[in-house]
């Protein structure tokens, strides 16, 4: 018997997991094929490499020693997806992803287009939200990845920078900064907010970027919470605050003189989107085409 990937996989997202079915449920199996896979994998060393008790799996020492081999496997298994993925153009099959509100609604809609282009095979469902419901809906295995606004800290997540892009003040046209060539950070702070939110990876971003410049943002008049972009950018027009958004989303608006973006000295919010799934997922060849996609990709010259 060789020995063999797949196996090498299983006993990862076992030992990852904690338990048999945890790992069932993540690789779409049955419990007992995964056991029996683990089980041909022992037979393969010719030794035990999981403790099974009623509370949670445990690694042996064999166990241990085989993880960052298996974990390598896997890296490289994900490597050669990304290598080859440049040469599949005849691709089919259907994506499914969640994004956050600025990628989901400003930043795939524009770039979906070149992408049907050269995989016209290749059709993809996309399910809009927050940055914390796609780690949810992640997690209990409804989405393969995701694509989100800020970095998140989750120890069964794989996380990889695939875009970047800039958050602008904005205000609207009749505002008392709307005439200013540029502001400082203490003079912004005083007026009131519209924010995304909580949850959402332009408030994180935000948060990030004031707590770094020793703002306190408790002191923050934030009069509104809003679950879009659309709804903030329409709450700044009508006068009820002003807020910080992608610059993305907001090209139309300041086009037509509805809102303003004003420069503040000293302080840039530039950030980088991200691609998130379980470590312990193989992603299917489609989506590691889709993200390699998004990584070459000049946003300037799209949006």
């Amino acid at each position: 018997m060789a020995l063999n990937f797949h196996q090498l996989h299983i006993f990862y997202t076992v030992a990852e997991r904690g338990s048999f079915s945890a790992a069932a449920q993540a690789l779409h199996m049955t419990q007992p094929a995964v056991t029996m896979q683990v089980q041909s994998l022992e037979d393969y060393f010719g030794t035990k490499l999981l403790q099974r008790s009623t509370k949670r799996i445990e690694l042996t020492e064999a166990g241990r020693a085989l993880m960052p081999y298996a974990q390598r496997s896997i890296d490289l298994i994900r490597d050669t997806d990304v290598q080859m993925s440049k040469f599949t153009t005849q691709l089919k099959g259907r994506l499914q992803l969640g994004a956050s509100l600025t990628i989901g609604e400003y930043i795939l809609p524009r770039l979906l287009g070149p992408f049907g282009q050269e995989y016209p095979h290749i059709s993809i469902s996309m399910k809009v939200m927050n940055t914390a419901q796609i780690m949810e809906e992640i997690v209990n295995h409804q989405l393969n990845f995701g694509l989100i606004e800020a970095p998140v800290n989750h120890p069964d997540m794989h996380m990889e920078a695939v875009m970047s892009d800039e958050l602008q003040l904005i205000v609207g046209k009749s505002h008392p900064l709307a005439d200013a060539e540029i502001v400082d950070l203490e003079e912004v702070m005083s007026y009131p907010f519209v924010l995304r939110e909580q949850g959402s990876g332009t408030r994180l971003v935000m948060e990030e970027q004031l707590r770094v410049k020793n703002m306190d943002l408790s002191e923050m008049k934030i009069v509104m919470e809003l679950g879009s972009t659309g709804a903030v950018k329409s709450a700044v027009e009508a006068g009820l605050g002003i807020s910080f958004v992608s610059s993305s989303s907001i090209k139309h608006e300041v086009a037509l003189g509805l809102i303003k973006t004003i420069p503040i000295r000293d302080v840039r919010f530039k950030r980088q989107f991200y691609s998130i799934f379980l470590k312990s997922a193989l992603l299917p060849i489609s989506a590691v085409t889709f993200l390699s996609f998004l990584r070459e990709r000049d946003l300037n010259q799209w949006l």
